[in-house]
């Protein structure tokens, strides 16, 4: 056989080969057309409803919230924290905004400016309970959510807590406003609980990292003072 023989020959066999497996498809489809089409129709339906669900209830809510946790937040600038957490006539405040919008983004944000009312406040526990409701995933709020959260335990004299959170939320956090704030702080609780070892290893993280920052200008005081204790 010669070689365009054969290369025809391959060519109608995977062409066969092609032609059953579209046979294949075509009786697949003709067996389970009830079933597949039960399943497409489903699928739009949960699709459409999506879409629906968004624009008819998401987003109305989110903007309802929005328009809520305006006043609140004028009451909390003003420290008039009784008035941002619990409202005034027709202004709810945080706690009910959190309560009713907990899903929408506003509602998430309520959380946090709970906990930092009550902070502010010296209720730490609620504090507490509050900045652990808030789902921050963003490089400002969320790291300070955790500094804030780490802030309560020291104030309940949990200076263990308080370091590991303060020490997480540095984690979160690469740039040089919040992470070597977040660093002292972290290493100030681990010297009140007189882990001096960590509290230089923070201390000289802030050194080496951001030498030019508020924190990194006087750094060297706090490392002298943390070996020595070493």
């Amino acid at each position: 056989m010669s070689k365009q023989k054969e290369i025809l020959q391959r060519g109608d066999e995977k062409l066969e080969a092609v032609e059953e497996v579209l046979s294949k498809t075509e009786r697949f489809i003709e067996q389970n057309q009830k079933v597949i089409t039960i399943i497409v129709g489903a699928l739009i339906v949960v699709i459409l409803g999506y879409f629906g669900l968004n624009k008819y209830y998401f987003q109305p809510r989110e903007r309802e919230a929005q328009n809520q946790i305006f006043p609140a937040q004028k009451y909390f600038e003003q420290d008039s924290l009784n008035l941002a957490l619990f409202g005034h006539g027709d202004n709810p405040g945080f706690i009910e905004i959190a309560s009713h919008y907990g899903s929408t983004k506003a509602g998430n944000l309520a959380k946090y400016y709970a906990g930092l009312s009550f902070l502010k406040q010296g209720n730490y526990q609620e504090a507490i309970n509050y900045l652990k409701k808030f789902n921050g995933k963003d490089q400002i709020i969320a790291p300070l959510a955790i500094g804030a959260m780490a802030d309560a335990y020291v104030e309940l004299n949990d200076f263990s807590q308080a370091s590991s959170l303060y020490l997480k939320a540095a984690s979160k956090s690469k740039n040089e406003f919040t992470r070597p704030y977040l660093l002292f702080k972290a290493g100030r609780a681990f010297e009140l609980s007189k882990n001096y070892k960590k509290a230089l290893e923070a201390y000289e993280t802030i050194k080496k990292e951001f030498p030019n920052t508020t924190e990194g200008r006087t750094i060297d005081k706090y490392i002298e003072k943390a070996k020595g204790k070493v």
